[in-house]
């Protein structure tokens, strides 16, 4: 059947910051900047991130001592994520017209020509990978809940999009998107923006995701995405919108109290797997969830969003394309702090059931939680 939506048009600009660093510039409609771009410093970022591995868990930890020196809450006149308005004081951004900028970050955790270390405990090796700034909007105030759906629908294309340059390198094998927002999630810059994070290998929520999804699979002969969306809205418990194409839920095994995730109906494992109408719609209720969230308690809810793709050695048909919201306050003004049994087990204690938290979310006007 035809795509009864295009896809959100998606103009991007190419660009080379004074120090090295890439610049993509995106809009809704053709990108035009004004004036040079700019870099805080000239100089080339030396990043040398290191990998050691944790032989007890089984992962990969990354050292980045070039990190000690980043930007942290600078005051509002000195803000780096702004386009620039005086030359003599240059932030990350041009002047111009466009709606999303990604850009290299300068302190990265992994870089794609990361050096090979000095000798050190075996396990070591090259931090290699990257990590971006996306920065969602020229405005300083906003919230991602704040764009206009259209803007919503761009940032996951400009998602999509990243994750194909990335995996065009031919060096990474798992790409995440997220975004911090509030200071008691660790945020030190609070323009807008979000980050990506590419792995030359599979992290371990990945890896495990790809193994219980393949193991269902196995098992059932479909997707585990298609029957958990057809249970979730078999019993509408858990539902916070459905949009057809696209719906939020508090999962049955939420390990936050609000924890809310936006899924598309149809099992995909890419942005870019969906179509325009897809695309659209997942927008929709990701800001439906976001304006909920913010409108729960009357305040900007601090959280984590997490975008989790397939892997990019696939195919993988099981692995299920979803975003993960985790709200960071589980009562008004009370956090849910990760403590003995999260962090040292690696098992999370909810004070909240989620057919609970769903009837609370469902019960909040998005309405609510604007201008906040």
């Amino acid at each position: 059947m035809a795509d009864p939506a295009p896809p959100t048009a998606l103009y991007a600009a190419d660009c080379v910051k004074p120090d090295g660093r890439p610049l993509t510039l995106y809009g809704l409609a053709p990108v035009r900047v004004r004036g040079a771009i700019p870099s805080p410093s000239p100089e080339p970022v030396d990043a040398r991130p290191a990998l050691r591995w944790h032989p007890l868990r089984g992962e990969w930890v990354m050292y980045a001592a070039h990190r000690m020196g980043r930007t942290f809450l600078p005051p509002p006149e000195y803000n780096p994520l702004a386009p620039t308005t005086d030359p003599q004081h240059p932030t990350e951004l041009p002047q111009g017209d466009y709606d999303i900028a990604v850009f290299e970050n300068r302190f990265p955790s992994l870089t794609l020509t990361a050096p090979e270390p000095p000798a050190g405990p075996a396990g070591t090796r090259a931090g290699v990978g990257a990590c971006e700034v996306v920065v969602f909007s020229q405005s300083a105030q906003g919230r991602l809940c704040d764009l206009r759906d259209e803007q919503v629908t761009l940032l996951l294309s400009v998602w999509a999009d990243r994750t194909a340059r990335l995996a065009a390198t031919g060096q990474i094998q798992s790409v995440l998107a997220f975004e911090n927002r509030g200071v008691e999630v660790g945020v030190t810059l609070h323009h807008p923006h979000g980050q990506i994070y590419a792995y030359d290998h599979i992290p371990p929520v990945q890896a495990r995701m790809l193994a219980q999804t393949g193991a269902y699979r196995a098992q059932h002969g479909r997707p585990w995405l298609a029957d958990f969306v057809a249970d979730e809205r078999q019993s509408g418990e858990r539902l916070v919108r459905d949009d057809g194409l696209a719906l939020s839920v508090v999962p049955p095994f939420a390990r936050y109290s609000y924890e809310t995730w936006v899924l598309p109906a149809r099992p995909v494992g890419l942005l870019s797997d969906l179509s325009g109408a897809e695309r659209a719609s997942l927008a929709r209720v990701l800001k439906d969830a976001l304006l909920r969230l913010d409108g729960l308690f009357g305040v900007r809810m601090p959280y984590l969003l997490t975008v989790h793709q397939a892997p990019l050695d696939g195919p993988h048909p099981e692995f299920p394309l979803h975003i993960e919201l985790y709200p960071y306050l589980r009562a008004p003004g009370r956090m849910k702090y990760l403590a003995g049994t999260e962090q040292g087990a690696g098992e999370f204690a909810n004070d909240k059931l989620p057919e609970v938290a769903a009837a609370e979310l469902r019960a909040v006007s998005p309405s609510a939680g604007e201008g906040l």
